[in-house]
């Protein structure tokens, strides 16, 4: 029985970070052996916010590939490629903007919070308003059944699923199937500052960094805001550091952290020391991998052009039926 198709993607907007692997990557990981996957480094994508300063790029896509690899998606298990590399994604994201209503695009909810979120840049473009049309033609290119997401993301999905039966509806054929959320556990990890971890915010912990970068950011960290001394009893359960030993730490450290925060008999200097350790150890593999990839560009490249050669097939007998239905 052939395995059901799952697809989903990345902006290459700057390094990954612990909040990509956590919130995505780890659990494309983990599907790997149940689902015929493709994951797409979405650099179309980056424009909508980027559009004014494009250099970096490319160098993103590189590195993001890099980081892909060193924490475990494999190209012998999973479709790797890059957006524009195939030029049909352009061509069905017109083809779908022509039918899709308006008004579905102004009540994304995303759309609105990154108005707000991002306030220092211009988003009001046709391109940012848009880009649920694009992630449309991304998904049902490929004919995916399923694409793995947070909770957040699901009115993504139901925009994708509304604009595939709109298509097959206006053509009288059944082309793309109407892809179900895969809704994924992820785990509670924010930023330095206890917002959510982002470049933007300059909040994040990278997969990249060094254990000095990383042991340096640690110790920044913002802890319970109510532990004023080291002789206050902290509250492990509003502590960001204390959500990162649940990830990092053994189950042993874990419950004495928990216990000794809360009598005050640990300060928040030693506790973010020992979770500093422990991340530093767990990224340990990652970074070996890193640097084995890094030393190996012509060996990315070749991974990136055999990924994007098995994409452009599936989505070149894609166009072809969508041109034959509006007979164009």
């Amino acid at each position: 029985m052939a395995k059901k198709r799952v697809l989903s993607g990345m902006r290459p907007t700057g390094r990954l970070h612990l909040g990509n692997l956590h919130g995505a990557l780890a659990n494309w990981i983990k599907i790997q052996d149940q689902y015929d996957c493709f994951f797409f480094i979405a650099d179309w994508h980056a424009l909508t916010s980027d559009y004014e300063e494009t250099g970096a790029i490319q160098d993103y896509v590189r590195d993001m590939m890099v980081d892909w690899l060193s924490a475990g998606l494999s190209p012998e298990k999973s479709t790797l490629f890059v957006q524009s590399k195939i030029k049909e994604h352009a061509e069905l994201f017109l083809i779908l903007a022509m039918i899709t209503p308006v008004p579905w695009l102004e009540r994304n909810p995303t759309y609105k919070d990154q108005i707000v979120q991002l306030s220092n840049k211009d988003l009001s473009t046709f391109g940012f308003l848009g880009y649920p049309v694009l992630q449309a033609a991304d998904i049902i290119m490929y004919k995916a059944d399923s694409v793995p997401v947070g909770v957040d993301q699901v009115p993504h999905i139901e925009i994708t699923r509304e604009i595939a039966r709109r298509f097959n509806y206006l053509y009288k054929k059944k082309v793309f199937p109407e892809p179900e959320p895969i809704l994924t556990e992820s785990s509670k990890i924010l930023g330095l500052d206890r917002r959510k971890m982002s470049k933007s915010y300059n909040n994040a912990i990278y997969l990249a960094e060094s254990p000095k970068e990383i042991s340096s950011k640690a110790s920044r960290m913002i802890t319970d805001p109510q532990r004023m001394k080291k002789t206050d009893p902290g509250d492990p359960d509003v502590c960001n550091v204390f959500e990162f030993h649940k990830l990092y730490s053994d189950i042993e450290m874990v419950t004495e952290i928990n216990e000794q925060c809360r009598i005050a008999k640990i300060g928040c200097v030693e506790c973010k020391k020992k979770m500093s350790e422990n991340l530093v150890k767990a990224l340990e593999p990652i970074r070996e991998k890193r640097d084995y990839y890094e030393s190996q560009p012509e060996m990315v490249e070749d991974i990136i052009r055999t990924g994007t050669t098995k994409a452009d097939k599936v989505a070149k007998q894609t166009m072809e039926e969508v041109r034959a239905v509006m007979k164009i």
